[in-house]
């Protein structure tokens, strides 16, 4: 049995007096095409067996080939509102958290504001890889909490199949393609997003990175020949990282409401790989019961990957109003998040 749900407000508890924020509603959307693991089988040396074992993952979506990121995030989005009760043009401001954007610039949020009809919006991206969902609600929340904005648009969306090397079997069966989206307006008598610590170490930003593309390298022939415009990744130092670093910050995360972690009714991670997410849950002191998985289905959709579980914890019944959620996040750069949220 859940402890009784008592906790601290740390916002408050440091004298602010701006309004709270809350989740209103949560939209995501996955392209129709299935990828399962007996597919890779016949483009890299891999099986059924092997991926399974080592990551967890049986299938992942992939985006059609004229699909691109602003279209998931513009039909994710839709889906939000939808729930919300809001319409495009209630939208002050919107935040696109990606690694894939449809283009260098314009900003793959201003797609998404055309696609849905937010003329009224603000738009700009962020970057900070798989942690971009929970780094954006933290953004996002500000404007709520001060008054600027009343209801912000929040997107974690992904087209990784675009810069995955689909001849190397270490990274090719990891990652997918999806979108999540979350509406963030102050709801009264509710304490909403409670805290989110973020963190983040350049000096291990050649961890996970993809090499050519930007100013340091721009694409040529040799580039794209080296095939440096594809995703890269040190597997196993990825590994070690990301697990110290999500439970590090979930222990903070926790520790700054003064919550204990039975007390969390769904644990949300990462959906990067299944025994980073078994070692984060056993160091925490996660159950089963509580922790929230859908890696299986859609493998790593860095930015996305929490954004859809989410959505998909909610509409499952996993989380009602009124629950405490923990998110813990990690990606390139290396980047890393958690955030405890009062739904």
């Amino acid at each position: 049995m859940m402890a009784p749900k008592k906790f601290k407000n740390p916002r408050a508890q440091h004298g602010f007096k701006g309004r709270t924020c809350s989740i209103s509603a949560v939209g995501s959307y996955l392209p129709s095409r299935v990828l399962t693991n007996y597919d890779l089988q016949k483009l890299v040396d891999t099986s059924d067996e092997w991926i399974t074992t080592r990551t967890g993952i049986k299938e992942r979506r992939l985006a059609a080939e004229e699909e691109c990121t602003s279209d998931m995030g513009a039909r994710a989005a839709e889906r939000a509102l939808k729930k919300a009760g809001l319409t495009a043009d209630q939208i002050d401001l919107i935040i696109v958290a990606t690694i894939t954007p449809d283009m260098p610039f314009p900003n793959t949020a201003c797609l998404v504001q055309e696609k849905i009809g937010a003329h009224r919006a603000a738009a700009f991206d962020i970057e900070a890889a798989c942690s971009g969902f929970i780094y954006a609600l933290e953004i996002g929340q500000q404007f709520i909490m001060t008054h600027t904005y009343d209801t912000v648009l929040v997107i974690g969306a992904e087209k990784l199949s675009a810069i995955t090397d689909w001849t190397d079997r270490n990274t090719c069966v990891l990652f997918g393609d999806g979108a999540g989206a979350a509406i963030l307006q102050h709801r009264p008598n509710a304490h909403g997003l409670l805290t989110a610590c973020m963190g983040a170490d350049g000096a291990k930003a050649d961890l996970i990175r993809m090499p050519a593309g930007g100013c340091r390298l721009p694409a040529s022939a040799d580039s794209v020949n080296s095939r440096l415009h594809y995703l890269h990744m040190e597997g196993k130092e990825t590994f070690k990282n990301a697990v110290t670093a999500m439970v590090t910050a979930g222990q903070e995360a926790l520790r700054r409401c003064d919550l204990d972690v039975s007390q969390i009714k769904c644990v949300i991670p990462h959906q990067a790989n299944r025994r980073i997410i078994d070692a984060v849950g056993e160091r925490l002191g996660v159950t089963p019961g509580q922790m929230f998985m859908n890696l299986d289905r859609y493998g790593n959709t860095s930015a996305a990957s929490v954004a859809i579980a989410l959505d998909e914890a909610v509409e499952s019944g996993r989380v009602q109003r009124g629950d405490l959620v923990l998110m813990v996040v990690f990606g390139s750069g290396l980047t890393w998040a958690a955030a405890v949220i009062e739904w």
